[in-house]
């Protein structure tokens, strides 16, 4: 069975510079399995890497859709399958790296995803109720139904909670359980799963020094010229973590010094939200990358994908 490599890890703690070098040594190309670096002109705000950072290695799934364009896991999946397929038909090794979960899960688990089931009147009546109650009450109503959703599902993501009452409402079935059933499916291939592991303290300090260059680098211009483009500040895409604390600021809501404090302590926090989510992926093999020898964990890494 062909394999494949995942770097795995929450957000500053390295993974795209260590999937660049493996690439190096290993002939390899990268896959993204990041959430917002698909989003084209979200450059700064998503710490895409630039090309100067990806040293020739050709990068796979950046760039792919405008912010105002749907893209699901789904999609993903299918998209990311066929990156691996034209590589490993190239002679080349496919590197996924990122820190989207659900993105990883869904190929390493192989979950079969069905786009059939849908009700789009029941998505409208679930997102007027949203905006009239507060997500709250969908997030509460999900605890009841699907309580193992709604432990992996943030409170304030309206569109996977609604979409997890969809599935629910139009089956009778949780959509956990959905995925469950999917997984059943043995994986395409062979996944040598790595998660990077940094201390706390190492990490925060990180994820302050990689905002503060994000402001540095433009941020604010960049989210300027999104809602100059015609963007709307309510789109998925820029509700994400950097994008709707400077929009705060450019509509007068906060100081661009209170904006950039909450983007740091909103990435702290999703960075304990993506390490949770990692902890319970089966047959990942943390590495501790806090004081990494980088050369060091690139010999364990390529000697470990010639020995399985």
């Amino acid at each position: 069975m062909d394999k494949v490599v995942v770097i795995a890890g929450p957000t500053a703690s390295g993974k795209t510079d260590l999937a660049v070098e493996l690439a190096l040594k290993l002939n390899g190309e990268v896959i993204s399995a990041d959430s917002m670096q698909i989003y084209r002109g979200m450059d700064i705000g998503t710490a895409k890497p630039t090309m100067e950072e990806r040293r020739g290695i050709p990068h796979h799934l950046i760039d792919i859709v405008d912010p105002d364009e749907e893209y699901s896991v789904a999609q993903f999946k299918e998209d990311a399958l066929a990156c691996i397929k034209d590589i490993i038909k190239r002679g080349k090794t496919p590197i996924v790296a990122g820190g989207t979960g659900l993105y990883i899960n869904s190929l390493v688990y192989n979950i079969t995803f069905s786009e059939t089931i849908s009700d789009w009147e029941y998505r409208e009546r679930m997102k007027k109720l949203s905006e009239e109650q507060g997500p709250q009450v969908l997030y509460e109503y999900l605890k009841k139904v699907d309580p193992k959703s709604a432990e992996i599902i943030h409170p304030n993501n309206i569109k996977r909670v609604i979409r997890a009452l969809e599935v629910y409402e139009t089956t009778g079935i949780p959509i956990s359980e959905h995925k469950e059933a999917s997984r059943k499916n043995p994986p395409l291939y062979k996944f040598l799963i790595y998660g990077l592991q940094v201390e706390r303290e190492e990490l925060y300090r990180r994820i302050d020094q990689r905002v503060d260059k994000m402001i540095e680098k433009g941020l604010y211009d960049e989210v300027k010229g999104l809602l100059g483009r015609g963007y709307s500040p309510d789109l998925v895409s820029l509700q994400g973590i950097g994008y709707k604390e400077i929009i705060a600021a450019i509509e007068g809501r906060c100081s661009l010094s209170e904006a950039t404090e909450r983007i740091k302590t909103n990435t702290r926090h999703l960075a304990k939200r993506q390490i949770t989510w990692f902890k319970k992926t089966e047959g990942l093999v943390w590495i501790d990358y806090s004081n990494a020898n980088t050369w060091a964990i690139l010999k364990f890494l390529a000697d470990n994908l010639n020995n399985e």
